[in-house]
C-alpha cells in the first residue's frame, strides 16, 4: 500500500537522506503516468473517426481543448497545494497538513459549481473566438453539457495530486492517472463503438472517469480525514492562512496565464507563413511536449524535496534537493536532444505524411534540438520555486520574460520568418531560467 513519507515525524527528527533513489522514486510513477496521456488523445480521435465522418472528429478536439483550457486556469492547486503541504510536513505541522487539503477541495468544489453555473457563457465566448460549421458546434455543445458536469470533480483531482505528491506519494498519483485513463479508454470503446454514443459517448466516458478518479484519489488521502483537523474549521478559515494561500495561487495563476499566452501565441505567429509551416511546427512542438512529460517527473521532485526542506528550515537542503533534482533534469535534457538529433527526421516522418511538411519540419529541427538544453533551468527552477512557495517570484520573473518575449517577437520574426518564432520561444525559455536563476539566492537564505 502506498503510505505516506515522514507522515508522523516531527521536524525536529532527522530527516530521510536525500539520494538519487530517493528522487527516482518520486518522479518515476509520475514519467509513467505521463506516458498515458498521449494514448488517450488518440483513442478519443481513433473511437469517434471509426464512425466514419470528420464532424465527429473536429467535436471531439473543439470540446476536448475548450475544456482542458478553462480546467487548467485550476491547475494552481495543484502547485500551490505542494508547496504549502510540503512546508507544513517539514515544519512537523501536521494539523496543517490536514487543513489545507480541505482549503484547497473547497475551492475546487466552488471552482467546479461556478463553472456549471457559466456554462453558457463558455460555450458562447468559446464558439465566438473560434467559430465552426453548425454540424461540429451542434455536437461540441452536447459534449461540453455532459463534461461540465463533473468539473468539481476534475478540478479536485488537482488539489488531491498536489497534497499526494507533497508527501512522496507520487505512486498513488501513478495509479489515480492509470485507472483515469483506463477506464476513459475502456469506456470509450464500449460507449462509443458498443452502444453507438458517438460525441456523446466519448464526453461520457471523459466525466465517470473524473468521477471516479477523485473517489481513488480521495481513498489515498484517507488520511488527512483520519485526523480532526481537517474540519476544525477555526484553523482552516484562520484568515492568515487564508490570505497566504490565497495570494500564492494567484500569483502562481499569472505566471501560468503568460506561460500559456507565450506557448499559444507561437501557434499563430506561425500561421501566419503558411499551412505547411503551421503544420511543420505543431510536428515539432509535439517533441516539446514529450520532453515536458519526462522532465515533470523531477520537477515535481524538486517541489516535493525544496518543500520538506524550506519546512525544516534547512537552506543547506534546498541546495542539495535542488542539485540532486537538476542533475537529472539535465540528463533528460541531454537525452531528449540526443534523441531529436538522432532520430528527428524520422519520428518528423511518423507524424506526418505530406512531404512539404516533412521538408519544413527538418529545416526547423535544429531549433526543437536545442529547446530541452535552453528550457533544462526554466522547467527545474519552476519545480523549485513551486516548492519554496514563492510565488511572487514566480509572478515578477514570468513577467519579465513574458516582455522579452514579446521583444523578440517584434524584432526577430520580421528579420528571420519562422525561424525568429523559434529563436523567440527558445528565448523567453533562457530568459526565464536566467530571471529565476537570478533569485535562487534568496530563495535559499529565506529557507532559513
Amino acid at each position: 500500500m502506498d503510505v505516506p513519507a515522514d507522515a508522523s515525524t516531527p521536524h525536529t527528527s532527522p530527516p530521510k537522506p536525500l539520494t538519487h533513489k530517493r528522487v527516482l522514486k518520486i518522479a518515476g510513477p509520475i514519467v509513467l503516468s505521463n506516458a498515458t496521456v498521449p494514448l488517450l488523445g488518440i483513442v478519443d480521435v481513433g473511437v469517434v473517426g471509426q464512425l466514419g465522418e470528420a464532424a465527429p472528429i473536429g467535436a471531439v478536439g473543439i470540446g476536448a481543448i475548450i475544456l482542458t483550457s478553462v480546467f487548467w486556469i485550476f491547475g494552481f492547486l495543484r502547485m500551490g497545494t505542494v508547496g504549502l503541504v510540503g512546508q507544513a510536513e517539514g515544519a512537523g505541522d501536521m494539523a496543517e497538513v490536514s487543513a489545507i487539503l480541505t482549503r484547497a477541495l473547497m475551492i475546487a468544489g466552488a471552482g467546479g459549481i461556478l463553472l456549471i453555473a457559466l456554462y453558457p457563457v463558455i460555450v458562447w465566448a468559446a464558439f465566438s473566438w473560434e467559430p465552426t460549421s453548425a454540424e461540429v458546434e451542434a455536437l461540441a455543445r452536447d459534449y461540453l453539457f455532459i463534461r461540465i458536469w463533473a468539473a468539481p470533480f476534475a478540478i479536485s483531482v488537482y488539489a488531491l495530486t498536489g497534497w499526494l505528491i507533497a508527501q512522496e506519494r507520487t505512486g498513488a498519483v501513478f495509479w489515480i492517472q492509470l485507472l483515469m485513463n483506463g477506464l476513459n479508454i475502456s469506456l470509450n470503446f464500449l460507449f462509443v463503438l458498443g452502444f453507438g454514443w458517438g460525441v456523446a459517448g466519448v464526453a461520457l466516458s471523459t466525466a465517470i472517469a473524473e468521477v471516479v478518479g477523485a473517489g481513488l484519489a480521495l481513498w489515498f488521502c484517507r488520511d488527512a480525514f483520519a485526523r480532526a483537523d481537517w474540519r476544525d474549521w477555526g484553523r482552516v478559515f484562520e484568515r492568515a492562512r487564508m490570505v497566504k494561500m490565497a495570494l500564492l495561487n494567484v500569483d502562481i495563476l499569472i505566471r501560468s496565464a503568460l506561460l500559456m499566452a507565450i506557448f499559444t501565441s507561437f501557434t499563430f505567429l506561425g500561421a501566419q507563413f503558411g499551412d505547411v509551416t503551421l503544420a511543420a511546427n505543431e510536428v515539432l512542438i509535439q517533441f516539446m511536449y514529450l520532453t515536458a512529460y519526462a522532465m515533470d517527473g523531477f520537477a515535481f521532485a524538486a517541489e516535493t524535496l525544496i518543500a520538506r526542506a524550506y519546512g525544516r528550515g534547512d537552506p543547506g537542503r534546498v541546495r542539495r534537493s535542488a542539485v540532486l533534482t537538476s542533475i537529472w533534469g539535465l540528463g533528460i535534457s541531454l537525452a531528449f536532444a540526443l534523441l531529436f538529433w538522432t532520430l528527428g527526421p524520422v519520428l518528423i516522418d511518423v507524424l506526418a505524411k505530406d512531404p512539404e511538411v516533412q521538408a519544413a519540419g527538418r529545416i526547423y529541427l535544429p531549433w526543437m534540438i536545442a529547446a530541452p538544453l535552453v528550457g533544462c533551468a526554466a522547467w527545474m527552477l519552476d519545480g523549485i520555486f513551486i516548492g519554496a512557495a514563492r510565488g511572487r517570484d514566480m509572478r515578477n520573473m514570468m513577467i519579465i520574460s513574458a516582455g522579452v518575449y514579446l521583444v523578440a517577437v517584434l524584432t526577430l520574426i520580421p528579420a528571420f520568418g519562422n525561424h525568429g518564432v523559434w529563436m523567440a520561444l527558445l528565448i523567453s525559455f533562457a530568459a526565464r531560467g536566467v530571471t529565476l536563476g537570478a533569485k535562487y539566492p534568496g530563495l535559499e537564505r529565506g529557507a532559513a
